[in-house]
């Protein structure tokens, strides 16, 4: 999570969403870098609501803007299959090593899945408890020139972005029947895809 004070706003660190590249390149002009632990750099929206605003209300009399950024479910899924099938989690109940991709998700879309897929929920994340999206700005992943655009207007400065925390390309082809189901099972994850900017 960065936090830009004089420019009102704060940038929520969805999971495998870019953060990590953002966080390298705009650290140096944010106010607050919360980066430990993974609970608070990742914090969603209902947590920031609940515990982060009233501080910031009370220790400058703001109430920043907040944006974040939303990947496409299967390209968002993707990134986690891959993530978690790296060498140091072989052996560990959430490595994917040794699961095909459709298994995965099928996993996903259960109600208590297994750990391997127990990756969590951008709809669940960007929702505050009305149900509404709790940010101002939500960008879709795949729009990243959108992102620029607006970090650069936003902070006046020209953003040059490097690749980091990249999982190792793999075939993330979905059967036609799994992609059925994750739509069926998970349609938030796309809604809220489509709410985003791009």
């Amino acid at each position: 999570m960065l936090v830009f004070w004089d420019q009102n706003l704060v940038l929520l660190a969805v999971p495998k969403t870019g953060s990590t590249a953002l966080e390298g390149a705009l650290a140096p002009r944010a106010s607050m870098v919360l980066r430990d632990p993974p609970h608070l750099k990742h914090a969603p929206c209902y947590r920031y609501k609940r515990f982060l605003r009233p501080f910031f209300v009370q220790a400058g009399g703001k109430t920043p803007e907040l944006m974040a950024i939303v990947r496409h479910p299967v390209s968002w899924l993707g990134s986690w299959y891959r993530y978690r099938n790296r060498d140091d989690l072989v052996g560990h109940d959430n490595s994917t090593r040794g699961i095909s991709f459709d298994d995965f998700v099928v996993e996903y879309c259960k109600g208590d899945p297994a750990p391997f897929a127990a990756v969590g929920s951008q709809d669940k994340f960007l929702r505050i408890n009305d149900g509404e999206i709790g940010v101002q700005h939500l960008f879709r992943y795949e729009a990243w020139d959108q992102v620029t655009a607006f970090l650069e207007h936003r902070l006046s400065l020209t953003l040059t972005l490097k690749q980091i925390n990249v999982s190792p390309d793999m075939d993330l082809t979905l059967s036609d029947d799994v992609r059925a189901h994750l739509h069926h099972k998970r349609g938030a994850e796309f809604a809220i895809w489509q709410a985003g900017q791009g």
